[in-house]
C-alpha cells in the first residue's frame, strides 16, 4: 500500500458494500476522518461499519440496472459538487463508474484499486474505470499482466 501513501487532500471513497467496502476501509487510515466522505450502499454491513463516518448512500442494485446507473450519475454530480474532493478512490464495483466519469470531467484525480480476488481475469468495472483512472492499482503481481502500466500496491486485506 506504499504507493498510495502520497495521496492527500479530501478523499471521496466510493464502492459497493461487502468486500469492496472492506478493501476501502483498509485504505481509510490514509485520510483523517474529517477529510473523507464515503459513497456506498445502505446495507447492514455498511451501516454498521460506517456509523461514525460521513456517508452518502448510493442506489443499488447496479448490475444491469440502467435506472440506478442514471440515479448514481446524478448522485455523483451532486456529491462531487457538494464535497469538492481532491481525489476519488474506489475498489469497485459498478457504482464507481459514474463517479469516475464525473470526476474525470472535472479534472479530479481518480484512483482505482482492482479487487484482490480476480487474479486471472479483468473485472467489468476495472475495464470501464481503467481509461478514466489517473492511477490504476492492482493487488497481485499477476494482475499487472491484465492491466498494463498498473501500479502494484499489494494486498489490502
Amino acid at each position: 500500500m506504499e504507493a498510495l501513501t502520497g495521496l492527500s487532500g479530501r478523499a471521496l471513497l466510493v464502492g459497493s458494500s461487502g468486500g469492496h467496502l472492506a478493501q476501502l476501509l483498509a485504505m481509510a487510515p490514509l485520510w483523517p476522518r474529517e477529510r473523507r466522505h464515503w459513497v456506498t450502499f445502505d446495507t447492514a454491513d455498511a451501516v454498521s461499519q460506517l456509523v461514525a463516518e460521513d456517508v452518502t448512500w448510493a442506489y443499488h442494485p447496479t448490475t444491469r440496472n440502467l435506472p440506478n446507473l442514471a440515479r448514481n450519475t446524478a448522485l455523483a454530480r451532486r456529491v462531487i459538487a457538494e464535497q469538492s474532493p481532491d481525489i476519488v478512490v474506489s475498489t469497485g464495483a459498478a457504482v464507481a463508474y459514474p463517479f469516475f466519469l464525473i470526476a474525470r470531467a472535472k479534472g479530479i484525480p481518480t484512483v482505482y484499486v482492482e479487487v484482490y480476488d480476480r487474479i486471472d481475469s479483468r473485472t467489468v468495472t476495472g475495464r470501464l474505470c481503467r481509461p478514466v483512472s489517473t492511477l490504476f492499482c492492482v493487488q497481485w503481481e499477476e494482475q499487472q499482466k491484465l492491466y498494463k502500466d498498473s501500479v502494484l500496491v499489494g494486498p489490502l486485506l
